[in-house]
């Protein structure tokens, strides 16, 4: 399996700088494995703070409008993206809030 990437806005106002830290311990809390890091800017400043997800051969995502009340979708995310083949989702429902969040899926 591919490692998944997801890299945190870190000059969003919206979530602050805690955003990265806590989804980084949610991650490990709940026993999965990412490779979490951040960036200056992710040119989503219409909408911070900005999330992006992707792993070689599958979509990628970025969400925006981010908050740390969205840790546990962001999570849930990272369990369904791993899972996905090429990372595209069939219903959307599965994926709460973040389906109205996102700013872009990026094909493989």
């Amino acid at each position: 399996m591919n490692p998944v990437r997801i890299t945190v806005c870190q000059s969003c106002v919206a979530a602050g700088s805690a955003l990265a830290d806590l989804l980084k311990a949610a991650i490990f809390g709940a026993d999965l494995t990412a490779e979490l890091g951040v960036t200056d800017c992710m040119s989503g400043c219409a909408r911070p703070s900005t999330v992006a997800f992707r792993a070689e051969g599958k979509t990628a995502y970025l969400f925006g409008d981010i908050t740390v009340d969205d840790i546990p979708e962001l999570v849930s995310f990272l369990r369904l993206y791993r899972a996905a083949p090429d990372g595209n989702f069939s219903d959307a429902r599965p994926l709460g809030g973040l389906r109205k969040k996102a700013i872009a899926r990026i094909p493989a």
